[in-house]
């Protein structure tokens, strides 16, 4: 745990820096996951758009042949899945609205945190003060001692090594007094980064399984959709299976097929040449005048009778055409 590696980290006492910034960096966490998945649901959406546009084109498609249904069947399918994405879509929209209310939640925990460790960090400061304290006294007790024990080495003068020994004293005992001091800041120190050391990591343990549950939430919806997806094509494979050749065969017939009934069979039919001879109409006689009187002895048989030649000529024209149809027939 971090009371095990961080309340004597180092000799600078830096284990309260290092996970104070830590915490600070699990909302640094929380922002870039929220733009993964934002990033994920623009790839979703412009595969959606792409889909739709598929489908569109389609039913653009030519109509004709018996391949036409099939288009159908594609068409149906493709926005199906344009539409399995954009729910997608919507879905990690949602959950990215979710990321950034704990983002929000995050800086507010983070501000009463540093509110409640702000005696910590006096400690840590004090700690790291008194230790630097103590190792200049430390240094300066050991020059003043060397120097002293030189000096007698030397055969210096008895006042020189009064005075030596003056220094040393002094700085015997201001080392011993920063001794001192340390161990009592070193105490306040242990137990306050004791219990903020447990705090940070309460508080990253909490950071971490959010973010789990996020992820989890995010895996789950990408299942959700896949599933969805694989219906879809397990339902393009049923209806290709149900589009046989015979259906496409039978579709194209029904719809564009010319008719069902087969042409009668056509007899031949002799000519009647009764018709030719009823057809003949008599001239019509000319009104009585005054005028046809001097002409009466005159154009009696013309008026009475109609001319032979004109009648026996009609009658063989209309025997040639009746033989010319038959011949036609034959």
């Amino acid at each position: 745990g971090y009371t095990a590696h961080f309340v004597q980290w180092g000799e600078r006492n830096n284990g309260f820096d290092v996970l104070y910034h830590n915490m600070k960096h699990g909302h640094l966490s929380t922002k870039e996951l929220a733009d993964f998945i934002r990033e994920r649901a623009t790839i979703e959406e412009a595969y959606s758009r792409s889909m739709t546009k598929l489908a569109k084109s389609a039913s653009n498609y030519t109509q004709l042949g018996t391949f036409a249904p099939v288009w159908d069947v594609f068409k149906m399918s493709t926005e199906k899945l344009a539409s399995c994405h954009l729910d997608l879509v919507r879905r990690l929209q949602e959950l990215i609205k979710e990321v950034h209310k704990y983002g929000d939640e995050q800086i507010k925990a983070y501000k009463k945190t540093k509110e409640e460790v702000s005696g910590t960090l006096e400690a840590v400061q004090n700690i790291q003060s008194i230790t630097q304290a103590l190792q200049k006294s430390k240094e300066n007790y050991n020059a003043k001692c060397l120097e002293q024990e030189r000096l007698k080495k030397e055969g210096a003068t008895p006042r020189e090594i009064d005075k030596a020994t003056v220094k040393t004293k002094k700085a015997t005992d201001t080392y011993k007094l920063y001794v001192e001091k340390y161990a009592a800041v070193k105490s306040d120190f242990e137990q306050k980064m004791t219990e903020t050391a447990q705090k940070f990591q309460d508080i990253e343990e909490t950071h971490l399984l959010h973010m789990k549950e996020i992820i989890e939430s995010l895996s789950n919806t990408i299942k959700d959709i896949h599933l969805q997806i694989g219906e879809v094509h397990e339902e393009f494979i049923n209806n290709m299976t149900n589009t046989t050749v015979e259906s496409l065969i039978q579709k194209f017939a029904e719809s564009k097929g010319t008719g069902k009934e087969r042409p009668g069979p056509i007899e031949f039919e002799e000519c009647n040449t009764s018709s030719a001879v009823e057809g003949i109409k008599p001239r019509k006689r000319k009104p009585f005048g005054l005028s046809g009187i001097m002409k009466k002895e005159k154009d009696t048989e013309s008026v009475e009778c109609p001319d032979a030649d004109s009648v026996v000529s009609r009658l063989i024209s209309n025997i040639n055409v009746c033989a010319n149809i038959s011949g036609m027939a034959m």
